[in-house]
């Protein structure tokens, strides 16, 4: 079947609605006077508008396709892939359409690639700003609560109180770049696996925020390789972030469980949720570290209220 293009169906479609208006107007028992009756002029308006509408009826199924392709361009989300026209008939629209969706699959792998390379260059600069703060300022900030030590040790009075102080607030000080050192290079996920570091996660974050932290782990996770592990920690991090910086929660759910060939990782809060609020940030940052090691992240309403994280992450295949 010889397909036909967008130009000569519109070109077939008006040659329709112009030529039923010819025939009617030289087989209808219809006359137009010099100068024109008043009736004759509201026959001829209502045929015109008649005409319009039909014109504009047909067009409208002629063109629905291109209005398909106009919908899907305007909400398309690189970091939710998948969305995909359907391809329907032949010609022009068809080809259209066709083109449309191949680009979306081009920028689709692009964009993975991209973020992988961002993602993974934001991981080796975090290592380094850990390591300098361990090596650097860490070490500097031990060396002075040292010597802050043996002054105390050798004054007395008042002077002993004040750097007894002193002492305190370089302590504190120290205690804060190593948790910044462990938020920025989570070594225990290295050194104890996935459940050991989202529980001492969810043990420091209830610390220094207060709030109630829920966690609900399975013992025999099946196995992932470390990007996937370190994903699943991110996420996590960003989850129990998000809950105590915007939505104003007071008790925050934390599990990680076995799936269907897969990991599932939730984060779930009683805050005031998400709504119809855009996107910041940190949930893009999510997608794209889904996107990375093919996971699946949805972002929704919790049961009661407040806001449900899940990451669905495909574990290790067993070798035959």
């Amino acid at each position: 079947m010889t397909s036909v293009s967008l130009y000569w169906r519109i070109f077939g479609l008006n040659a329709v609605v112009l030529g039923t208006a010819t025939a009617l107007l030289l087989w209808a028992p219809v006359t137009v006077s010099v100068p024109v009756l008043l009736t004759e002029a509201i026959i001829l308006v209502v045929g015109l508008g008649v005409m319009l509408v039909a014109n504009a009826a047909l067009l409208r199924i002629g063109l629905a396709p291109l209005d398909r392709v106009t919908r899907l361009m305007t909400t398309v989300d690189l970091l939710r892939p998948g969305q995909r026209l359907p391809v329907r008939g032949g010609g022009e629209v068809a080809e259209l359409v066709s083109t449309f969706n191949a680009m979306l699959e081009r920028l689709e792998k692009e964009r993975a690639v991209s973020s992988a390379r961002a993602l993974l260059a934001q991981e080796a600069e975090r290592r380094r700003i850990a390591q300098e703060l361990h090596d650097e300022v860490g070490q500097s900030m031990t060396a002075i609560l040292l010597a802050l030590k043996r002054a105390s040790d050798e004054a007395s009075g008042l002077l002993r109180g004040e750097l007894q102080q002193a002492q305190e607030i370089t302590r504190e000080s120290l205690d804060e770049v190593r948790r910044l050192v462990r938020r920025l290079r989570p070594g225990v996920l290295d050194d104890l696996g996935l459940v050991s570091a989202v529980t001492s996660l969810a043990t420091e974050f209830a610390t220094h925020t207060g709030l109630r932290v829920v966690r609900r782990f399975d013992a025999d996770l099946p196995p992932l390789d470390h990007e996937a592990e370190l994903v699943i920690y991110r996420v996590a991090q960003e989850g129990l972030t998000n809950a105590a910086r915007h939505a104003e929660a007071r008790c925050v759910e934390v599990s990680l469980r076995r799936g269907d060939g897969s990991v599932v990782l939730e984060v779930s809060d009683d805050g005031r949720g998400i709504g119809a609020a855009r996107e910041g940030a940190g949930i893009r940052g999510m997608r794209e570290r889904a996107l990375l090691i093919g996971a699946a992240l949805d972002i929704s309403p919790a049961t009661s209220a407040g806001t449900r994280i899940r990451l669905t992450v495909p574990a290790l295949r067993k070798q035959p």
